[in-house]
């Protein structure tokens, strides 16, 4: 096992380095000028012409990727063009806010996704199977920005259960200390504050995971379906088990490893897929942070941002690689 997740471990490099050369030279191609950007029109060519001198963007393309690849070595991110800030220390708390938003759709997708899933293969051609069918096509098709409006209006504005946007109460605002609200509101004891932002992540965690959700209860309904045929099944029904045990202990477990797989892909998806649901309820996630620095063409945010989602997207799937061999004993990494 640890042989294989070395190999995986060392795997990272080339595909990080590819992505560092596609993102390098696609954001490149974008228009504008980030010095003009950042100065405005106004600005004079004298003054336009310096600060690209002072950025570095006057160099050579390989003089500039070389550069960026030799900070990165040493891990260093880069600077922000727009704020000045190193991007090691600014990226984080944006970061943290998708993560936490990331978890908490995708523990929704699973507890109701599994559940409807298993739900629709044991009670197969019922009315709660047609039901969760038609709920899961409603899903996978519903664009995420019109659920998200809908839910602002349904929730928020004419019932007033829910607050419309941000991670928090800007008249009581969390002090951060890991910067998941989460977290830190319980490790401070304020759990007056961890019911308001609660109520702020319900409504774009479960925008973010209703096309997840749709997914994993039809990928659980189709592999529960066929391990339900089994004949170890027929046996254990035969014997008079309960009904949960053949199911959640017998079933779910030879019909999961498909299921693992979906929810591995969907979660890196989520991660850098939740710039709609953050530009809706205005999350300040790490997608909302690279939106933002395409506006002002800042290459270093977007280069570190898209590398370090990637850089997670394949440690999740190593995870879930990993996680194949605890849940099912016959597969062995050697």
């Amino acid at each position: 096992m640890l042989n294989y997740v070395g190999r995986r471990l060392l795997q990272l490099i080339p595909v990080l380095l590819g992505m560092t050369v596609i993102v390098f030279f696609i954001i490149r191609a974008i228009p504008g000028d980030p010095a003009q950007v950042i100065l405005g029109q106004q600005a004079t060519e004298a003054a336009v012409k310096a600060l690209r001198e002072s950025l570095g963007l006057d160099n050579p393309w390989y003089v500039q990727y070389f550069h960026y690849l030799g900070d990165l070595l040493r891990g260093d991110l880069g600077t922000s063009m727009r704020t000045k800030t190193a991007i090691s220390e600014e990226i984080w708390p944006y970061l943290a806010a998708t993560i936490e938003l990331s978890f908490f759709a995708m523990l929704l997708a699973i507890i109701i996704g599994v559940n409807a899933g298993i739900i629709s293969a044991w009670f197969q051609n019922s009315w709660f199977d047609y039901t969760a069918t038609v709920l899961a096509l409603i899903g996978v098709s519903m664009p995420i920005f019109w659920l998200g409006l809908m839910l602002q209006w349904g929730l928020a504005i004419n019932l007033d259960w829910l607050p419309t946007s941000g991670r928090e109460d800007a008249r009581n605002p969390v002090t951060p200390i890991t910067h998941l609200y989460l977290i830190d509101t319980l490790i401070q004891g304020r759990f007056d504050q961890f019911i308001v932002v609660l109520k702020h992540l319900i409504m774009p965690a479960f925008a973010l995971a209703t096309i997840p959700m749709a997914i994993i209860a039809r990928m659980t309904r189709s592999s529960m379906l066929e391990v339900m045929r089994s004949d170890f099944i027929r046996t254990a029904k035969a014997k008079g088990q309960v009904t949960f045990i053949v199911v959640y202990k017998h079933a779910l477990k030879n019909a999961i490893i498909p299921v693992l797989t979906v929810i591995g892909l969907q979660t890196g998806l989520l991660l850098g897929g939740a710039i709609l649901t953050e530009t809706i309820f205005s999350w300040p996630g790490v997608g909302r942070y690279i939106y933002d620095a395409i506006g002002f063409r800042d290459y270093p945010v977007i280069q570190a941002g898209i590398l370090i989602i990637a850089f997670l997207f394949i440690i999740i799937n190593l995870i879930v690689d990993i996680l194949y061999s605890l849940v099912d004993k016959r597969i062995k990494y050697n």
